[in-house]
């Protein structure tokens, strides 16, 4: 999900004719819909930028307007068009090691911790990245743990990337980036980062080796969780900021409930806690540890 902003105003050159016009109270549905459906709050001056989205929609449907959209939405026929819906309205900005300290921290702090207490025993490791977008984020996991672990295989280690968006997984699940998102990676994590050529020129392919030590799921994380924990680590950065403060406590409630004692949660840059946590206490820039 990775949700870093309500996406961009401008309208495709395919839904020029279409009639786009938005009026405040299907402005209104809109947002209250895509609330009920995945907690995310859409702002009354994102109207320019939800209307360019829907346009898409409009079109890819065949329909002559906005309006008529939204009328399609209030029908039982609409089901499959929610989650399309969702996709249109989040859009995914993330980056190969983004917010560098918490991958410092993840490769100085947490994970020789992690290796020297389970290894030899094929001890469980298990990662979360609750809002992965298009991949970089748990492919930068991958990459910083695989350094830590090096050649052993006595551990059981897995990276869980989850996301709201199915057409954003699909690329993650790919792999496949341009090749200068690469190059521009500092000289210390570049080398991390095992690459394989691409399908296109100009593209590089994730290794196989990273690939499989991430398994991508689609997930609401407003709605029911599937799994059991407990994680070592868990990274939700840039997805507090579309929530509201009841919506964030919940969701912050059942991190902490998956998270082993002793286990980190990650926030992004410009997101705190909704409250203070009687089982969290911040230990570095937005990196909390559960304490019990």
């Amino acid at each position: 999900m990775s949700l870093s902003g309500i996406i961009p105003a401008t309208i495709p050159a395919s839904a020029i004719g279409t009639d786009i016009t938005l009026t405040r109270e299907d402005m209104k549905f809109i947002a209250a819909l895509v609330y009920e459906q995945a907690g995310i709050v859409i702002r009354e001056h994102k109207e320019a930028m939800t209307r360019g989205r829907l346009a898409r929609r409009v079109k890819a449907l065949g329909l002559g307007s906005v309006a008529e959209y939204c009328a399609f939405l209030k029908t039982p026929q609409a089901a499959s068009e929610l989650p399309e819906l969702i996709n249109a309205v989040t859009t995914n900005h993330t980056a190969f090691f983004r917010e560098r300290h918490h991958f410092d921290h993840l490769r100085r702090e947490v994970m020789p911790r992690l290796v020297q207490e389970r290894a030899g025993r094929r001890g469980r490791i298990r990662i979360w990245s609750s809002a992965c977008s298009s991949g970089e984020e748990a492919y930068s996991i991958a990459a910083t743990c695989r350094e830590a672990i090096g050649p052993r295989s006595d551990l059981d280690f897995r990276i869980l990337a989850t996301d709201i968006d199915t057409d954003i997984l699909a690329r993650a699940e790919a792999g496949i980036y341009p090749a200068d998102l690469f190059e521009r990676l500092p000289a210390d994590v570049k080398s991390s980062m095992r690459l394989e050529a691409g399908s296109t020129r100009g593209d590089a392919r994730i290794s196989e080796e990273l690939r499989r030590m991430v398994a991508f799921k689609r997930l609401n994380l407003i709605e029911t969780w599937p799994m059991k924990g407990p994680f070592d680590v868990i990274f939700c950065r840039n997805v507090f900021i579309y929530f509201d403060t009841q919506t964030k406590a919940s969701i912050l409630d059942r991190f902490v409930a998956l998270l082993s004692p002793g286990g980190f949660l990650y926030l992004g840059h410009s997101e705190s806690l909704p409250q203070p946590h009687p089982n969290l206490r911040l230990i570095g820039r937005t990196i909390y540890e559960r304490t019990a």
